[in-house]
């Protein structure tokens, strides 16, 4: 394998993969298997990638082959309607479990711990793949007397713990439907969700933990059985030592471990279902009116998760995998299909950043993690305390650790440069895009390829992925709109409650005809095939005509270590518009106009004149979704003096009272 040579001067390229681990990677091997298959001599990523969009059937079989997806039966057709994105379908006449793909190390490894489950309060529970497969089929076959089956949802309203995991496996393998959220959603929010797919069952705490305190959610568990004529079926994981925490008045209700109990086999049947049937019902975060329900097919979603498991990050059964997220982010979702690789997948609930700023750090170490995954927040909140595992864990630490990955929103180039003086020179510094839309990304990592400052590595295989203007015209090395022009296993089957799928193609393709528009505002090098994430398209801030994704500015902010957090957006002027920037500070630090010249200084410099705003205003706190996305619309909305939609879609809804009347903003 050729090594790669720096094809990107005007970024810093931070890391080479070496020739050995180019070699032994599972992105090499498929490529190799790929060339005597097909006769071709490919020898690099670019040619690869090529071949994957000009020849998608070939391609997703033979990923489906080396992935070892196991179908109860094979397919009659591998894509039909290539040519209309709406309407192609994959693996036409195939069968297959979703549960009966993740439980494959069963078999082989039954012994070795999938799972490690680790709390906020520090308890440590591993779980073997022989107990996840036991505990799963009693679960199922306790579900299965509940009525349910194909088809059917079932909610979940859980933290980031095994019995999840467990819930998920269970509901699967019955050919039902998963849906969840965290525990910390509140009741509105909820309902929004869960009342729009009707599930047949739920399985909830009764209370969670969060920065050393419980927190009970028994008040949103008979909200939700109370609006939810549908519910037949409730499992209570209890957290809370109060007698009535399950309310036994009502029949339906039972603990966990009864449930389990109750089972009357602890062997799965895996219920053979369509590729393209239901496995996942995802939200969207619900700012602009209520949640859309993305539903995600059981094939699709197996297909690409291994693929990017597997042939973009790496993965493999040696590897201990970990990333911060919650069950109400698609990060869950595509964590928990590290299962199928084999790898041992570690779970951890609560404060990131609880009992101590570096807990999540300390968890590298203690657990011996090779991959790690964070959203973009959590590794410039890293910066801002001063952490540097590198120096503050025992020496050898890091070793192991082969992988950073990051998303959420974009990794910003200081990020990227702390991450390598922080952790180690040797890492691969994977920033990954994609989104709830498609469970899955379109931009990541790739064990072939150098990273460079600020860039994302490469396009996903089989995803033809490119960035467009206005007009739809392809863009080299210029910002416009993500898309995808070809069609591919994950994208969503539909939205639930959309009988005639007008929302759906409203969403995604009203913008260019039978073409994907994904949302985000983007730029493709030509250089390296890498791209460059500015932020989400619907606030691309446009004053004088000039388009700026907010990332632009947020990175120039990374520089100025008095700034905690900010939200920038623009606003409707004296006939154009003007930039406005709120910033969050550290404590004791004042926006005084030394520190407001050093900010428009910074970004006139970092970006140009066109991105300095016009405006400055500090406030206590910043909107953000569930899954730590910051609010820009709720705040354009607000300061436009328009009514902000689904206040229980943010996490922190009173962040939004320090927009309101602010000195100079609406006078």
């Amino acid at each position: 394998m050729p090594k790669p040579v720096d094809l990107n001067p005007t970024r810093a390229l931070l890391w080479t993969p070496s020739g050995s681990r180019q070699q032994h990677s599972q992105m090499q091997q498929f490529m190799a298997s790929v060339n005597q298959a097909e006769q071709t001599a490919f020898s690099t990523y670019a040619e690869l990638y090529q071949w994957s969009i000009d020849h998608p059937e070939q391609f997703w079989s033979h990923c489906a082959s080396f992935c070892h997806i196991t179908f109860q039966q094979p397919a009659t057709s591998t894509l039909t309607n290539a040519k209309q994105l709406e309407q192609a379908q994959w693996f036409v006449g195939a069968q297959l479990n979703f549960a009966e793909n993740l439980l494959q190390a069963y078999h082989t490894t039954p012994d070795k711990v999938a799972l490690i489950n680790i709390t906020e309060a520090g308890d440590r529970h591993p779980l073997t793949f022989a107990e996840l497969y036991r505990f799963s089929a009693q679960l199922a076959d306790y579900l299965r007397q509940q009525g349910i089956g194909v088809g059917d949802r079932v909610a979940a309203l859980l933290p980031n713990q095994a019995e999840a995991v467990i819930g998920m496996l269970a509901t699967t393998s019955l050919g039902a439907i998963w849906t969840s959220c965290s525990p910390d959603f509140g009741e509105q929010s909820l309902l929004d969700r869960f009342g729009q797919t009707t599930p047949k069952a739920l399985i909830a705490v009764d209370a969670y933990r969060y920065k050393g305190k419980l927190h009970s959610t028994v008040d949103r568990i008979n909200a939700l059985q109370n609006a939810i004529a549908s519910l037949n079926t409730i499992i209570i994981i209890p957290m809370l030592q109060q007698p009535d925490s399950t309310d036994s008045n009502r029949a339906q209700r039972c603990l966990w471990s009864e449930a389990l109990a109750q089972a009357r086999t602890d062997q799965h049947t895996f219920e053979p279902v369509a590729f393209n049937a239901p496995v996942y019902i995802l939200y969207s975060s619900g700012t602009t009116g209520k949640p859309k329900c993305i539903v995600h097919g059981v094939g699709g979603t197996l297909l690409q998760h291994s693929k990017e498991l597997r042939l973009h990050t790496d993965i493999s059964q040696d590897d201990v995998v970990f990333y911060f997220t919650t069950c109400g982010w698609m990060m869950w979702n595509w964590l928990i299909s590290t299962l199928i690789t084999g790898a041992t997948t570690v779970l951890y609930d609560g404060n990131p950043f609880y009992p101590s700023n570096a807990r999540l750090i300390e968890l590298i170490a203690e657990e011996r993690i090779t991959v790690f995954g964070a959203g973009a927040r959590f590794y410039a909140e890293l910066e801002k305390l001063g952490i540097d595992p590198a120096k503050q864990l025992p020496a050898g630490s890091l070793d192991h650790l082969k992988t950073l990955l990051s998303t959420g929103s974009a990794l910003s180039p200081a990020s990227f440069r702390y991450l390598y003086h922080a952790f180690k020179k040797d890492l691969c510094v994977a920033s990954i895009s994609g989104g709830t839309d498609i469970v899955s990304c379109f931009v990541l990592g790739n064990p072939l390829l150098p990273v460079y400052e600020g860039e994302l590595q490469s396009r996903g295989l089989g995803m033809a992925v490119n960035v467009f203007d206005d007009q739809g015209n392809p863009l080299d090395d210029q910002k416009g709109e993500l898309v995808c022009t070809q069609p591919f296993p994950s994208m969503p089957i539909g939205f639930w409650g959309d009988p005639d799928g007008s929302r759906y193609h409203n969403t995604y393709f009203a913008r260019f005809a039978n073409v994907w528009a994904h949302g985000d505002f983007a730029e493709l090098s030509s250089a390296t095939g890498g791209m460059i994430i500015h932020g989400r398209s619907d606030t691309v801030l446009n004053p004088g005509g000039v388009r700026i994704g907010t990332a632009e500015i947020y990175r120039q902010l990374d520089h100025i270590d008095s700034i905690l957090e900010a939200v920038a957006v623009d606003q409707t002027w004296q006939g154009d518009t003007r930039i406005l920037l709120f910033v969050k500070l550290k404590p004791n630090t004042a926006l005084d106009e030394a520190l407001i010249n050093t900010i428009q200084q910074t970004i006139r410099t970092g970006a140009s004149p066109r991105h300095v705003p016009a405006v400055v205003t500090a406030v206590e706190d910043i909107p953000r979704t569930f899954s730590g996305k910051v609010v820009e619309l709720a705040v354009k909305n607000i300061i436009h003096q328009q009514t902000v939609n689904n206040l229980g879609a943010i996490a922190n809804p009173e962040s939004l009272d320090y927009f309101r009347n602010l000195p100079g903003i609406s006078d």
